[in-house]
């Protein structure tokens, strides 16, 4: 998957450590423990799509995010929450970080309740931050690994086109013991909600772009002060003395 990503002077691997993203792998790899320990704990919270459509057990949309198939599953997906969650963290603040990190993750369940398979594991959120990643930083330099050999260098938005293409193609296939379907979930629930949901309003400090309610409100607010300083200015032609002002 991802490797360390280039910035502009300086290489980086993630951290510092966000406080987001410590209480998900702390509570991650804290569950994938106990699945070893109590077998029960996966039958009993993975996502059923039987069980949360016939019996509505609508907590697995959540739960399942927490459970793991093993443990390379559970340490790729953590560390690369940790290689990409850090920065947006950074960026959004930490409740706006977690907010888009279950939604996605929810929405991929949603995607995943199409299939008839139990589905474990945060791979529909990862898939989010990772559409995110490449929202707000596309041209930042990743390494991309194959067959855990060759490192090559590629921008962050071609990276995560990659990825979708691999997991659509994957997802016609079937039969391979990963939910395809779920990490195109996660891709598509992110970037909706990156685009059209009102996200970039929390983010405004970084990348200035607001979202269409920001920009409404920035709209408006154009509008009031552009109509204010006319009124202003009237007044003062009507007065007939002294220059004329503007008001910023």
């Amino acid at each position: 998957m991802g490797t360390p990503y280039r910035g502009t002077t300086t290489w980086s691997f993630g951290g510092p450590l966000t406080p987001g993203v410590k209480y998900l792998l702390i509570s991650t790899i804290g569950v994938f423990v106990l699945q070893q320990l109590f077998a029960p704990v996966t039958t009993w919270f993975r996502l059923d799509p039987a069980q949360v459509l016939g019996s509505f057990y609508v907590w697995q949309l959540v739960t399942y995010l927490f459970l793991h198939g093993g443990l390379f599953h559970v340490l790729i997906n953590m560390l690369i929450l940790f290689m990409f969650g850090c920065e947006m963290e950074r960026l959004w603040g930490t409740r706006f970080f977690l907010r888009y990190y279950f939604i996605c993750g929810i929405g991929a369940g949603l995607f995943a309740l199409l299939t008839p398979d139990p589905v474990v594991g945060a791979s529909g959120a990862i898939y989010g931050l990772l559409v995110a990643f490449a929202m707000y930083f596309p041209t930042r330099v990743i390494y991309m690994n194959i067959f855990f050999i060759f490192f090559f260098p590629i921008q962050a938005k071609y990276f995560v086109i990659i990825m979708g293409l691999i997991s659509f193609l994957s997802s016609l296939g079937g039969g391979s013991g990963v939910s395809h379907l779920a990490h195109l979930g996660g891709l598509a629930v992110g970037y909706l909600y990156l685009r059209w949901g009102g996200v970039r309003s929390g983010a405004r400090r970084s990348a200035g772009r607001s979202s269409p309610g920001g920009f409404l409100q920035d709209s408006y607010r154009r509008w009031r002060m552009k109509r204010l300083r006319k009124k202003f200015e009237e007044y003062y032609q009507k007065r007939g003395g002294g220059p004329r002002y503007t008001i910023h």
